[in-house]
């Protein structure tokens, strides 16, 4: 099983490449449903990485692969300029999916 990761700049894939992971970087709409297309053909791919900014801009796109799709896992991670989410986000996740306060 191999990772991929599509991100939104060369430094995100620089970075990635020096841990062995191969990836693509894209800008606009169709470049991104093109790169998935691609990633999710190539059965080899077990992890498909995605710069959080995909997630926040195109969520249709994102969501649909999710809820579609059982493989590859697709993890979105934050690129260079460091993550979107609240600092307690995990916290705040964790609260909302078990109902307890913690």
């Amino acid at each position: 099983m191999k990772m991929f990761l599509i991100s939104d700049n060369i430094d995100t894939l620089t970075g990635m490449r020096l841990a062995g992971v191969e990836g693509a970087v894209v800008h606009e709409r169709d470049e991104l449903k093109e790169a998935l297309n691609k990633a999710l053909a190539d059965r080899d791919i077990g992890i498909l990485l995605l710069t959080e900014k995909f997630g926040r801009e195109f969520p249709e796109i994102i969501d649909n692969v999710k809820l579609n799709r059982k493989f590859p896992l697709i993890v979105e991670i934050p690129d260079r300029h460091g993550t979107g989410r609240k600092p307690n986000f995990i916290t705040a996740y964790v609260n909302e999916a078990i109902g307890l306060k913690i």
